[in-house]
């Protein structure tokens, strides 16, 4: 009977606070605007940062309209797997390594080793 009683009831949809005696803070409408002419409004307590950018629908980062400059962070390289290996090993030692490897694989094929060139 239980489980009965609880079908239907929209449990997670339904708030069953009341807004008695719930103030609201004050409130101020901000604008943003996209590069692609989009115009995003807002409403922020006047209490708020409000930050001096915004994601727009379209994906654009929008500016707050007649607001500061946005602070922009420094950003490194991105770094590749080549760059990281170079960190911990040199060309030489990185050559030595390959010729090792090489040698391994044409072994477990049956493949008579290389003479080295002379330079």
């Amino acid at each position: 009977m239980a489980e009965r009683s609880l079908r239907g009831t929209n449990l997670s949809t339904v708030s069953h606070e009341s807004d008695d005696g719930v103030t609201l803070s004050e409130r101020q409408m901000t604008k943003y605007e996209c590069p692609q002419g989009h115009v995003v409004e807002l409403p922020f307590s006047v209490e708020a940062d409000v930050p001096a950018i915004w994601e727009c629908r379209c994906g654009a980062e929008a500016k707050l309209v007649d607001g500061p400059e946005p602070e922009r962070k420094p950003v490194k390289p991105q770094r590749t797997h080549w760059d990281m290996l170079l960190e911990r090993r040199s060309i030489p030692e990185l050559e030595e390594l390959l010729e090792e490897r090489l040698t391994l694989l044409r072994a477990s094929r049956g493949v008579k080793p290389r003479r080295k060139r002379s330079a």
